[in-house]
C-alpha cells in the first residue's frame, strides 16, 4: 500500500470517528431533553392528583 492511500484512508477513519462522536454528542441531548420533559410532566401529573379539581374542566361558551 502506498504512502498516499493510507494516508486517505486514515484521513477518512478520523473523519467518520468525528462524525459518530458528533451523533453520540446530539443523542445525548436529545435524551436528557426529553428526560427533563418527563420529569416535569410527573411533577404536573402530581400536582394535579393533590389538586383534582384544577385544570379538569373546560368552560366553553358558543
Amino acid at each position: 500500500m502506498d504512502i498516499a492511500a493510507l494516508s486517505t484512508a486514515l484521513a477518512h477513519s478520523d473523519v467518520m470517528n468525528s462524525v459518530s462522536i458528533a451523533v453520540l454528542d446530539k443523542t445525548m441531548e436529545i435524551s436528557e431533553d426529553l428526560g427533563t420533559g418527563l420529569v416535569n410532566m410527573i411533577d404536573n401529573s402530581m400536582e394535579l392528583s393533590v389538586n383534582p379539581h384544577i385544570g379538569s374542566n373546560i368552560d366553553v361558551l358558543v
